[in-house]
């Protein structure tokens, strides 16, 4: 009747079974869940034991006389369905904790797959989170971050996220190299430099350029902001990062 519900609620089809059991028969042993469910024994007394963990089950030691004279039995109860909540939320917090402990790691673990299995790993985002995930992704750089971009539409479509980024970088001690397309807007913007970026403007024929490269890690990073959508793309490679960090040092020199 409740299984279901239960399951939804994130029990394991054993939980779930001996739960309604208990909230259909009240207090009772171990020994009455073995004779009127399907479950084994071992089974039963694990389930039990989880159970009572998560707080939905309270066990009671009560003695009882039989004919070997008094022994030591355990009784269990339910509690209160409102429980089920509470384990509920505390479960939603631990996931919650989990996803943000990957993606704090989700990059060490794409490197080492990716020299393991000889494939680039790809991730792909959408939107502003998207956006901001893939430049936090950068500040756990090693290395001076390389890229190429055009700051007119940063300015245009992601100003307040770029603004974001810059004081978390510079606060984090990054540095960076930054070719950035050549207009009077840009001229303008870079007039006052901070010391840890290092600009140098580039003529070319493509504005707007909408997307921007970042090199970092053996880490290509791409972000498209356009009034359209916003785009991200990290590929972890060492053989693309070597290339694309050689081109850019290649036109960075002949700047």
């Amino acid at each position: 009747m409740y299984k279901d519900l239960l399951l939804s609620s994130g029990l394991s089809d054993n939980e779930a079974i001996v739960y309604e059991f208990l909230l259909k028969s009240g207090k009772v042993t171990a020994g009455e869940i073995i004779k009127k469910t399907p479950l084994k024994r071992g089974v039963i007394y694990n389930t039990l034991s989880d159970l009572v963990e998560k707080d939905l089950v309270t066990e009671n030691k009560i003695r009882v006389k039989g004919a070997r004279g008094k022994n030591i039995v355990s009784e269990f109860a339910p509690n209160h369905p409102g429980h089920l909540r509470n384990y509920l939320e505390g479960e939603k917090s631990k996931l919650e904790k989990a996803e943000k402990n990957l993606e704090a790691n989700i990059s060490s673990l794409v490197s080492d797959f990716s020299l393991v299995s000889g494939r680039p790993g790809v991730r792909y985002f959408e939107g502003e989170e998207g956006v901001r995930k893939v430049l936090e992704d950068t500040l756990t750089s090693k290395t001076e971050i390389l890229t190429i971009a055009d700051i007119e539409s940063i300015r245009k479509y992601a100003q307040k996220i770029n603004e974001d980024y810059v004081e978390n970088r510079n606060r984090a001690g990054i540095g960076k190299r930054l070719l950035a397309l050549d207009s009077e807007y840009a001229r303008e913007h870079f007039k006052d430099r901070d010391d840890l970026t290092d600009v140098r403007l580039i003529k070319l024929n493509i504005i707007p350029f909408d997307t921007s490269i970042h090199i970092y890690d053996d880490k290509i990073a791409y972000i498209t902001t356009n009034e359209k959508y916003f785009i991200s793309t990290i590929i972890n490679d060492p053989s693309v990062y070597s290339m694309q960090k050689a081109i850019f040092d290649f036109i960075w020199s002949a700047v």
